[in-house]
């Protein structure tokens, strides 16, 4: 079993930075590819970073490539999304996930079986 544990999240204008923190408790963190997902009000869960066991390889979605990065720290057991240059758009619950199995897409919640609990970002125009 595996915790997740979000922070970072909070209000902030528009081309603001938010650097958003995934804790994980339990056993095996550093072999679990990492994911970060976003959901706005009214809208499906979508897809926003990933990132291998090791950290060497990483994905992103098109509306966030070169303004969030994805990285990671397995001794401290945690994984990060900065987040810059933020838009009104980006406004959304955001979770972290962590998965059992590396495929070479991890791009969808079923790719992925523990969930944190989310913590808000709202980009204010």
């Amino acid at each position: 079993q595996v915790q997740l544990v979000e922070s970072g999240g909070g209000l902030v204008q528009a081309g603001g930075s938010l650097r958003l923190s995934c804790a994980a408790s339990g056993r095996m963190f550093s072999i679990y590819p990492m994911g970060w997902f976003r959901q706005g009000s009214g809208k499906e869960r979508e897809f926003v970073a990933a990132i291998s066991w090791s950290g060497r390889s990483t994905d992103y979605a098109d509306s966030v490539k070169g303004r969030f990065t994805i990285f990671r720290d397995n001794a401290k057991r945690t994984v990060y999304l900065q987040m810059n240059s933020l838009k009104p758009e980006d406004t959304a619950v955001y979770y972290c996930a962590a998965a059992t199995t590396e495929r070479e897409s991890m791009r969808t919640p079923d790719d992925y079986t523990y969930w944190g609990q989310g913590t808000q970002v709202t980009v204010s125009s």
